[in-house]
């Protein structure tokens, strides 16, 4: 294949998906060429994408910052890329890149993140999901000492689960319906509880299932005057919540984050740019292998895509290898 050609997976109706040929632009002089290894299926947003179940009224918000085509379909969608620098400064470099799944890509500069030496790029894949649980726990204001409980065992769940067990003094507890999830919880040194053997009166509760059940769930294990802060997006899901019975008399929040932008709290001192930069330094811990739960070739990307989407069992996040893809 030559330097100006590459292959793209591309969306393409309800639960479809192919892999389409890709004409790249010639570089700027800013611009550098990036040839991907790696890139992450973050499984909540892209089984939305990928089942066409974006709002009309986020179209335009949702949209990825290289999305190509337009929602419901055909869009080539993604924002978990790891790649190599091509051509251009800093060739042979590892870098971060909010692309979607594309063998070689050309990109600004400045849109790409440098990999710390420290950090390897099988898992940097996470950095996307990792941006969201850092953008979430500012949103959701922990305090020393609190009792905090995660709702919901998925990648972006795990992730605030370890960020918060590192806060002085907090209990955490990552909670989920699936069992077969506690190896996650294991290996980031983080208690694992059923829905029903969670600990009641928590300080602060996140919710990351992805479920309106999980939502429900997590306002049941809120204690008097909590938080509880919902990273979850349904798309055009309907979320029906029975805020009668204590939910006024236990004076509870309901706040949504989305890492769209800097949390408030943040806003005043951190861009996107220094939030990615301490995002890729925390990667550094190899306890985090433990959250990619497989690994597949590009070419078999459309087949790979339709079963994470329809039956992920305890999948985490899914690695997408783009060795030899341009053979």
């Amino acid at each position: 294949m030559s330097l100006d050609e590459a292959r793209a997976f591309w969306v393409t109706g309800p639960a479809r998906g192919e892999i389409r040929a890709e004409k790249l632009p010639p570089p700027g002089a800013d611009e550098l060429v990036v040839r991907t290894l790696f890139t992450g299926v973050s499984r909540g947003t892209e089984a939305l994408v990928f089942f066409n179940r974006v709002p009309p009224s986020e179209h335009a918000r949702m949209r990825a910052p290289f999305q190509v085509g337009d929602f419901p379909a055909p869009v080539k969608y993604g924002y978990a890329n790891v790649g190599e620098v091509e051509s251009g400064p800093m060739r042979g470099r590892h870098v971060f890149c909010l692309y979607p799944h594309q063998t070689r890509y050309v990109v600004p500069a400045d849109a790409v993140h440098w990999l710390p030496p420290t950090v390897p790029p099988e898992r940097a894949v996470l950095a996307a999901n990792l941006e969201t649980a850092v953008n979430g726990l500012w949103d959701a204001g922990p305090r020393l000492g609190d009792r905090i409980a995660v709702v919901g065992a998925g990648t972006v769940g795990c992730l605030v689960a370890w960020l918060a067990s590192q806060i002085r003094g907090c209990e955490v507890e990552l909670i989920d319906i699936d069992p077969a999830k506690a190896f996650a919880a294991d290996a980031l040194g983080v208690t694992f509880r059923a829905p029903e053997a969670a600990s009641r009166d928590a300080d602060l509760v996140i919710h990351a299932s992805g479920r309106p059940a999980g939502l429900a769930t997590a306002l049941g294990l809120a204690g008097f005057e909590a938080v509880v802060v919902d990273l979850s997006w349904y798309g055009t899901e309907r979320v029906e919540l029975a805020l009668g019975g204590d939910f006024h008399s236990r004076r509870l929040t309901i706040r949504s984050s989305q890492v769209g932008v800097v949390a408030t709290a943040q806003r005043a001192r951190w861009t996107t740019q220094r939030r990615m930069e301490f995002v890729l330094r925390l990667l550094e811990d190899p306890a985090l292998d433990a959250l990619i739960t497989g690994e597949s070739p590009f070419n078999a990307l459309p087949a790979v895509m339709a079963r994470l989407c329809e039956s992920p069992g305890a999948t985490l996040l899914h690695r997408i290898a783009f060795g030899g893809a341009e053979d």
